[in-house]
């Protein structure tokens, strides 16, 4: 059998999702894959404690990167925009921070930095680059008749652009203190 949820998570809210996709394990959904920006596919099977991490590189792992993961018990579960899925079964008979893919503090530093750099980075130049640009063009009435409803577009999309990145910033950079400290 075969489930599919939509659920949005933004890049700062990869514990969450950790979080969320280990409760659906519980309720005996496995993850199967995900489609961005939300789509969630998942098959039946024995309701189990299963850990979930994520981490984010560029591209597909090398194999070198999956074999380390399998040495330390993680099934190499997906790939998508960046974000790797991992798991492995929860015990509770294993040391303290067993169920970390990270090991130290600096690598979940190191995670929330990558991640600020390759995809937060990007977003704020585009809204600075194309959405501030066209928000302003709109309200100033430079796209003539439709200048109405184009403004009212932008203005709702810039509220929710504004809202995600400050969301997102806040969020990464208080895991990265977190982590430094």
């Amino acid at each position: 059998m075969v489930k599919k949820v939509t659920r949005f998570f933004t890049i700062a809210d990869y514990n969450e999702e950790e979080i969320w996709l280990r409760a659906q394990h519980r309720s005996g959904w496995r993850l199967v894959t995900m489609t961005p920006p939300c789509f969630f596919v998942f098959e039946s099977c024995e309701p189990e404690d299963v850990v979930y991490r994520l981490d984010f590189k560029n591209g597909e792992p090398t194999e070198e990167y999956r074999q380390m993961a399998r040495d330390f018990g993680w099934e190499y579960v997906m790939q998508s925009m960046g974000w790797l899925f991992f798991r492995k079964p929860a015990a509770a008979d294993k040391a303290e921070g067993e169920d970390e893919l990270f090991s130290d503090d600096a690598s979940r530093a190191d995670l929330a930095s990558h991640i600020l750099k390759t995809r937060y980075l990007p977003i704020m130049i585009v809204f600075l680059c194309i959405i501030v640009p066209q928000m302003i063009r709109a309200v100033s009435g430079g796209m003539g008749p439709a200048s109405g409803f184009f403004g009212a577009f932008f203005g709702i999309f810039f509220g929710l652009y504004v809202y995600l990145m400050v969301h997102c910033g806040i969020k990464l950079k208080s895991i990265r203190d977190r982590a430094q400290n």
